[in-house]
């Protein structure tokens, strides 16, 4: 039956529900790396993990996916059963993301509208020979020492031991008609067992495997679909959960005792549904055909399919309990958005500030006499409820940095392996929110510091030795919310940058000021030689590096979404890259100014203060360069009308205003002619076939209807 049906309605629901499931397994492998095994929950949730992969894959009929994560259930499924001693953790550990990266790859490509036609052949030889090796007591070719299954496709026998019910359990018996046009309904109704498991205490359905046997699908529209819960929820929440629509033609839900609950699938006659639809004849003939069948019947035991629950072993005075026993809490219910759907959402509510913008500024309401007492409250209401919408949205785009931090960690964990190199990885602030379009432009500059202080920064096991550090090398990934920005650190506690190396390396590409004497720069402006293109002090050209591209990309894709590098180092004990960057890429508040006939906005992030000047304040230098003396402090003048070459705008300083920015601990003083007030800014990219121009970071539409440039303050600092 499965043949007759299409699957490109559920090609999205299973790229996105198996995509969740690689990133939880490849965080719990992960965590467990550095241990002797993985724990008992550990071996469940993957076993899970890859059962629920090869059914939905055995569904959608990608062959290479269903076999190699059947093969990797194997071993999970054998290590569950027969708990071996034998078992290579780090080898285990290689050969579980191996089948992630694997899935993963052929997911990419299935996104990309392209075959999964990976060849998985080589990794299923390599898992059937490690399941042999563990199966024979850790070598190949011998008798195995335990008595253990022969077939692990076998099933085993379960001895079922219903969780400890609490004064709020209640026991539910469920039956569920399918609609006669619903197609693939073994998939609609693991959807229902999905949905329940969020409140279920225990869980169990007949038929069983309802995703990878073919005749489930027949059955259930035969029979129907039935279920036995236990949960604190009432009839009236569980309904709401299941849901009748297209596909559920009907819903029964009989609350029972726990003795009848335990009797399994036979819902007996005290529950027994009233037939409306059948003639007479039919229900006599049924009713006295189970009349004969009920003496020679036995209660049925309720049976557990592999992988949905397992009982932890029960310790001295305990009751059993399911593996993944979460505590209660207030349930929240997630919905799947496509991302260009948010995007849109972003730009009509850009665009819905600009017309507010427009609005409120409208020249037509500065005519004097207007009484614009009931406009204002109105315009009021609407700015608070136009923010709050700003706010909502906002937070919707926003997503965890936990996903991206745990492809470091696997960077970090192959990468240590490869280099023979004793390293551990902490994450510190993970949870930590950002934009998603901002978490996908860092990901890659991110990469490519984490692999420079894996390859550069930690030093090998033996010359940690040397110089009396301790065995493990480290590297930290750190992220913290502050002042409307988001700072990520990767520090390490290798052995540091190397003033002198760097600048003799800066001295030969030519890249040192003749004028300046190599003592007079500082070590940050040494350090940030690393970030120019074409730099590298690595002699030996690697897998990981030395061809000196790399840095100058990161800090380019950095600033790209307005962000900032800083290099800190301790010759000897390691170095830290902090990244600063914007919570957000869409709506900024800046401040509106006027240069001649032109507008331009800077962000309010970057001004520090604003100062009035006179004349004898100013240090005029004989090559043309001008400083301001404030407070003892001597900064850069930079006139912004010169710098654009544009035309008549204010010379003296005394009839402008002056901006002092701070970037990366630089500061310097911008002159322009007029300030017009606070704003908030909707960025939009500049067009491509504009050149691109140094200081300028992207433009806006202003209330009149004008184009504003918004300003790049690290390029104007530079």
């Amino acid at each position: 039956m499965a043949e007759e049906f299409s699957t490109d309605g559920m090609l999205d629901i299973y790229l996105f529900e198996n995509e969740q499931l690689l990133e939880q397994l490849q965080e719990s492998v992960l965590s467990q790396k550095d241990a002797d095994c993985f724990d008992e929950d550990s071996i469940n949730e993957i076993f899970r993990t890859m059962h629920t992969i090869k059914g939905s894959s055995g569904i959608m009929m990608f062959d290479n996916i269903t076999a190699v994560s059947h093969k990797l259930e194997d071993i999970f499924y054998y290590l569950r059963e027969a708990h071996p001693d034998n078992v290579p953790h780090l080898d285990l550990v290689d050969h579980v993301l191996r089948v992630a990266d694997f899935i993963s790859n052929e997911m990419d490509k299935i996104r990309d509208g392209n075959s999964a036609d990976g060849d998985s052949s080589d990794i299923i030889k390599d898992l059937d020979k490690f399941l042999d090796m563990i199966k024979n007591g850790g070598t190949e070719g011998e008798e195995e020492a335990k008595e253990v299954p022969e077939n692990v496709h076998e099933e085993p026998k379960h001895f079922y031991i219903a969780p400890v019910a609490t004064s709020a359990s209640h026991f539910y018996k469920i039956y569920i008609s399918f609609s006669s046009k619903t197609e693939m309904v073994n998939v609609h109704a693991y959807k229902v067992v999905y949905a329940l498991k969020e409140i279920a205490e225990d869980l169990l359905y007949s038929p069983e495997d309802i995703l990878t046997d073919e005749t489930a699908a027949d059955k259930i529209m035969d029979e129907g679909f039935r279920i036995l819960l236990q949960a604190q929820a009432s009839e009236e929440e569980i309904r709401n959960i299941i849901g009748v629509g297209y596909d559920i033609e009907s819903v029964d839900v009989y609350e029972c005792a726990a003795t009848e609950f335990l009797q399994g699938f036979d819902f007996g006659e005290q529950n027994a549904q009233i037939d409306l639809i059948s003639s007479v004849e039919s229900i006599e003939k049924k009713a006295q055909a189970e009349g004969g069948d009920k003496e020679e019947k036995k209660p049925e035991k309720p049976q557990m399919a592999p992988g949905d629950f397992v009982i932890k072993s029960k310790e001295p005075g305990k009751h059993k309990k399911l593996a993944k026993d979460k505590a209660k809490a207030n349930k929240e219910t997630f919905i799947s958005v496509n991302v260009s759907k948010m995007d849109q959402l972003m730009d009509l509510i850009g665009e819905l500030v600009i017309s507010e913008s427009v609005v409120l500024q409208n020249p037509d309401l500065k005519v004097p006499g207007l009484n614009l007492t009931n406009f204002n409250k109105a315009a009021t209401q609407l700015s608070k409820i136009s923010t709050d919408l700003q706010n909502v949205i906002m937070s919707m785009r926003m997503v965890p940095l936990t996903n991206l931090f745990q492809k470091m960690n696997r960077t970090v964990f192959d990468m240590s392996r490869k280099l023979g190199k004793d390293i551990e990885f902490e994450m510190v602030g993970e949870h930590t929110e950002v934009d998603k379009n901002i978490s996908e432009h860092i990901s890659d500059p991110l990469m490519h510091l984490v692999r420079n202080a894996v390859d550069h920064g930690i030093e090998t096991n033996e010359e940690r030795k040397e110089s009396g550090k301790a065995d493990k090398g480290k590297v930290t990934l750190s992220a913290k919310t502050e002042a409307g920005k988001v700072w990520i650190s990767v520090s390490d506690n290798g052995k540091g940058l190397e003033r002198d190396k760097i600048l003799a390396k800066a001295k030969k590409q030519g890249i040192l000021d003749d004028s300046k004497p190599e003592s007079a720069y500082t070590d940050k402006e040494v350090y940030q030689f690393i970030t120019l293109p074409g730099f590298s002090t690595n002699e030996q050209v690697t897998e990981y590096s030395g061809r000196g591209v790399g840095m100058d990309v990161v800090t380019q894709n950095i600033q790209a979404i307005g962000g900032t590098l800083e290099i800190d180092s301790t010759p000897g004990f390691g170095s830290t890259m902090n990244l600063k960057i914007p919570l957000t890429l869409a709506i900024i508040d800046g401040i509106v100014m006027e240069i001649g006939s032109s507008s331009f906005v800077m962000e309010t992030g970057v001004i520090k203060q604003f100062v009035s000047v006179r004349e004898d304040m100013m240090v005029h230098e004989p090559n043309g360069d001008e400083y301001i003396m404030l407070r003892g402090e001597c900064l850069p003048v930079l006139r912004l009308g010169e710098w654009y070459g544009l035309k008549e705008y204010q010379k003296s300083v005394e009839d402008g205003m002056m901006l002092i920015l701070e970037v990366e601990g630089k500061k310097v003083s911008l002159f322009v002619d007029k300030l017009i007030g606070k704003q908030e800014i909707v960025v939009k990219p500049i067009p491509s076939y504009v050149k691109k121009v140094k200081g300028l970071s992207g433009c806006t539409q202003l209330g009149d209807g004008s184009i504003a440039l918004i300003l790049d303050p690290v390029g104007l600092v530079e």
